[in-house]
């Protein structure tokens, strides 16, 4: 019996200690297909607009690949280590897959060891929504994007200086581009 009860404290603790949990996606075709980034079917993908997007889940998905709505809209998560951005190196700007909104500078970027992208600091205070997360029998902060609402990953207290946070983030919800598109785009947008 206490064999027994000790397999289960392992069990119960291991759960506990992988943070950033994941359900696999049984589409096989998500690890190898290719993200559409013209977006020419996604009306409302755009790196410069920063008007709320509102749109109904069938809308949805209709414009976005099945991979980023299952990540976006249906709050999946992609296998650890999968992600093209895992040990991604390029100085740059990340954005929101789903809608085109900046949300994180490569110079926030981390490696954190998780098995997801990771960052210290979103690109500005109404890039990203926190959200109470109690699935998965854990208490988390779901970080979902500031325009349209996609579920990213989550937050936790476990980051470097200066802010001492780690946005874990699935990479397939996550566009680039080079810092000198992002310049072109950065000075192309109307200054508010």
């Amino acid at each position: 019996m206490k064999h027994f009860s000790r397999i289960c404290v392992l069990f119960a603790l291991t759960g506990l200690l992988q943070q950033c949990s994941y359900s696999q996606n049984n589409n096989s075709a998500t690890k190898t297909a290719k993200m559409d980034t013209t977006k020419k079917n996604n009306p409302v993908y755009s790196t410069t607009d920063t008007s709320k997007v509102n749109m109904s889940e069938e809308e949805w998905k209709k414009v976005l690949p099945a991979e980023v709505f299952y990540i976006a809209r249906q709050k999946g998560t992609e296998r650890p280590w999968t992600s093209k951005f895992e040990n991604f190196k390029e100085v740059g700007t990340y954005y929101c897959a789903a809608c085109g909104n900046a949300l994180f500078k490569s110079d926030t970027k981390f490696e954190s060891g998780c098995g997801w992208p990771s960052f210290y600091e979103p690109i500005s205070k109404g890039s990203i929504i926190y959200t109470p997360d109690h699935t998965h029998g854990m208490e988390r902060t779901e970080v979902q994007c500031g325009r349209c609402k996609a579920h990213l990953g989550h937050v936790f207290d476990d980051g470097p200086p200066p802010t001492g946070l780690r946005y874990c983030i699935n990479g397939v919800i996550l566009d680039f581009a080079k810092a000198k598109d992002a310049e072109k785009n950065y000075k192309e947008k109307p200054q508010q």
